[in-house]
């Protein structure tokens, strides 16, 4: 009984010692999810600015621009999958990853080849355990990006566009991260980034009377400069959506993993007190036992 008490009251200690660092984390988490929050919303007006403009000097444009053509045949895409650096979030990779599997198929299935553009440790792990090539990858900077990360990236992909697809290059490009819906929901999202026809926003008919728009020197020249700016802004907006998503999916995580710390220390310390009962029990038996044996 006394080995029994000993091991129950170990695992009571430990499960304290996993709660005390969970709780840590899921106060950091929580920490950091505000001001991540903060930099979404504070790009959201650019954003949509940005992509009011675009719309507007495309439907102005008669420049066949090589972002805005849709070619003849697509023969290979590029796929880019945002996870994080790190780990300790709930199904935050695993769910980015599997979507990212599924558009792969999709794509096969059209007669398509499929490249990869990799963000974050995990995404660079889960294809090196599967021997499986990458274009480029980027790791480091998943939790708290700035723009010249999402510029960096913009301009690999844009190089990779601009060449044939015998080249190297790629004829479309897909996007594939976690967008936080709410502190409990994180939901993975797939935008075909390039051409631009069928990004979501540029096609958007706005309410209300149309915008006027003045271009100078002209339509295609304004066009040739914003787009890569569109780009750039579209890029690092999903890196900030993913950086937030990854902090309210774990803060998620580690208060699940605390309440299981609870639940188990309620437990061992319930059956540490059955085992501490009966060893009172039987050592009560003990010397009843040993009176009576005396007595007689």
């Amino acid at each position: 009984m006394g080995a029994q008490l000993r091991v129950y009251r170990q695992k009571i200690r430990s499960a304290q010692t996993t709660k005390k660092i969970t709780r840590a984390m899921e106060l950091i988490a929580a920490s950091r999810i505000q001001k991540a929050r903060a930099r979404v919303d504070a790009t959201t007006p650019y954003a949509r600015a940005i992509t009011r403009a675009v719309s507007a000097v495309a439907t102005h444009s008669n420049f066949d621009h090589p972002l805005l053509t849709e070619p003849e045949r697509i023969s290979r895409a590029a796929v880019v999958i945002f996870t994080s650096d790190r780990g300790l979030a709930g199904a935050f990779n695993s769910q980015v990853l599997r979507e990212a599997e599924e558009l792969t198929e999709l794509l096969r299935s059209e007669g398509k080849d499929v490249s990869y553009y990799l963000i974050g440790r995990k995404a660079q792990g889960y294809f090196a355990f599967r021997h499986r090539a990458a274009e480029r990858t980027w790791t480091g900077f998943t939790e708290a990006p700035v723009f010249e990360n999402g510029k960096e990236i913009s301009d690999a992909l844009l190089d990779a566009f601009g060449k044939d697809a015998a080249e190297g290059g790629v004829d479309e490009i897909h996007l594939v991260y976690n967008r936080l819906v709410s502190m409990v929901s994180q939901v993975p999202e797939v935008h075909r980034l390039l051409p631009l026809e069928v990004v979501e926003g540029v096609a958007e008919v706005e309410t209300g009377p149309e915008s006027l728009y003045e271009f100078e020197p002209d339509a295609d020249s304004v066009l040739d400069r914003l787009l890569p700016a569109y780009i750039e802004s579209r890029l690092f907006n999903a890196l900030l959506e993913s950086a937030a998503a990854k902090h309210a999916a774990t803060q998620k995580a580690m208060k699940s993993a605390s309440d299981n710390a609870d639940a188990l220390i309620r437990d061992y310390t319930r059956l540490a007190n059955n085992a501490r009962q009966a060893e009172i029990t039987q050592q009560i038996s003990e010397i009843v036992g040993g009176a009576d044996a005396l007595a007689d």
